[in-house]
């Protein structure tokens, strides 16, 4: 049966646009009522009158439901449903059963492992609702699995061309061998953990951006630590590092240029998709039941504290709690990577930001709060690369390499990123950092030269 999808409801999971349903009862007029209530839905019907007849329509064919009823002769719903999971694990098991069938219902329960059990008589609207969002799960438990192969196999085409490349530079290549590393851990551990699986998400969403402009790593490693420094709870830690992962994954289908834009230089229709990127990530984790909460996350941090946010327009308090942590997280990451503004923000002018728009778009204890954490832990709060020291313009040696973007005070770049220091730049920066307003002193993020190097520019 082709994969195919039909519009989800309003904030719904994607439902099938076809399913086959067996329908399982020994009494008539029962299928009778049942095919009347799911007549008008696009599912394929199929009635049998016992369990035996179920088991050998089953063996033919291939159904996607399979609803039954508890108490029949010969074979009753609960062994049949258990038979079902054995044989038929991919079929969903829905069971009917009237009030008195407790037995009935807890053998289906623990030996059938059903998705739902409904009570005779039902209402009508809960039993076409129930089946829907059975069939929405399971079709989004397909897609999700599809995705996996597809990645699985693009990871593995993509890493016999790189054999076949040439040999290309140091940097790259070790990007490339990390990201495929981390791909083959979560496959990994994908039956384990859904919060491995976000960390799979999240590799997919960075592939989109240059190495340089990678938000999803730094937010994340932004919220646990705030989540330590302020002792959350262990789940609530678990739902914010996996909306950090996922808040972007409503972006994933836009072209390129509007991928990496700046959201604050996007013109009337780029900015009402823009706008719509935090429904659509809660909407593609809607049928995760784990990730209910990460999705509620996602939907709501791009509120603002003054009310004027997107999608639901909350405000104050109404902005659920971690949403509002989240929104600080990536907007402090976003400014110093050139995805909100223009041009890349400095961290302390990131900072300055977060406090002029406290009360306006943030909650101003929580900002506040944040902002404590980014000054006690600082500077290791913004890095986790053992390569990478940290240092004043007092401590810098001639022959270091600049990691990352040095800027002033005033925003004003004064070194790239690559930047090899020597004494006569060394001795300037110092000169230029007297100047500076506030006594501001530089912090630099450099790398040791590689011994090849330091052997070729100053031979035995």
């Amino acid at each position: 049966m082709a994969d195919q999808t039909v519009a989800p409801e309003k904030h719904g999971p994607p439902l099938p646009a076809s399913a086959k349903v067996l329908l399982v009862d020994d009494e008539e007029n029962i299928l009778r009522s049942l095919q009347r209530v799911l007549r008008r839905e696009p599912w394929e019907l199929t009635t049998v009158i016992s369990g035996e007849d179920a088991l050998a329509v089953l063996a033919e064919q291939k159904f996607d439901l399979v609803i039954s009823d508890a108490r029949m002769p010969g074979m009753d719903g609960p062994t049949l449903l258990a038979e079902i999971r054995r044989k038929y694990p991919w079929c969903i098991r829905i069971l009917l059963t009237g009030y008195a069938d407790i037995t009935s219902t807890i053998s289906a329960i623990n030996d059938g492992q059903i998705y739902r059990y409904i009570s005779k008589p039902w209402d009508d609207d809960e039993l076409r609702l129930v089946i829907r969002q059975a069939l929405a799960f399971q079709h989004s438990e397909r897609r999700r699995l599809a995705l996996e192969k597809l990645t699985r196999k693009q990871n593995k085409e993509l890493q016999a061309l790189n054999a076949n490349l040439e040999e290309k530079v140091k940097e790259r290549t070790e990007e490339l061998e990390e990201a495929a590393g981390m791909v083959e851990v979560a496959y990994q551990e994908l039956r384990q953990s859904y919060v491995t699986t976000t960390e799979v998400f999240s590799s997919l969403i960075n592939k989109r951006l240059p190495a340089e402009r990678r938000p999803n790593a730094k937010v994340i490693h932004l919220v646990k630590t705030f989540a330590d420094y302020t002792e959350m709870g262990k789940e609530a830690t678990e739902n914010l590092a996996m909306a950090g992962a996922l808040y972007n994954l409503g972006k994933l289908s836009w072209k390129d240029d509007l991928f990496a834009a700046p959201s604050d230089l996007l013109k009337k229709d780029d900015r009402l998709e823009y706008l719509k990127y935090p429904v659509t990530g809660e909407q593609l984790l809607m049928a995760l039941e784990p990730l209910k909460d990460t999705a509620r996350i996602i939907r709501h941090h791009q509120e603002k504290w003054n009310g004027y946010g997107v999608p639901d327009r909350l405000e104050g308090d109404q902005i659920p709690y971690e949403s509002r942590l989240l929104k600080i997280a990536v907007d402090y990451v976003e400014l110093q990577l050139g995805l909100i503004l223009q041009r890349k923000v400095a961290r302390e002018n990131a900072i300055k930001l977060l406090k002029r728009y406290r009360n306006r778009l943030y909650d101003p204890e929580l900002v506040d709060r944040f902002i404590d954490m980014l000054v006690e832990l600082a500077p290791d709060i913004d890095h986790d690369d053992p390569s990478v020291k940290i240092l004043d313009t007092l401590r810098l040696k001639p022959g270091m390499i600049l990691a990352r973007n040095l800027y002033a005070a005033s925003g004003m770049l004064l070194l790239n990123e690559g930047k090899v220091l020597t004494a006569l730049l060394i001795e300037k920066l110092a000169a230029f950092e007297q100047g500076e307003p506030d006594g501001h002193r530089y912090i630099l993020y450099v790398r040791e030269p590689e011994e090849d190097e330091d052997d070729t520019e100053n031979p035995a």
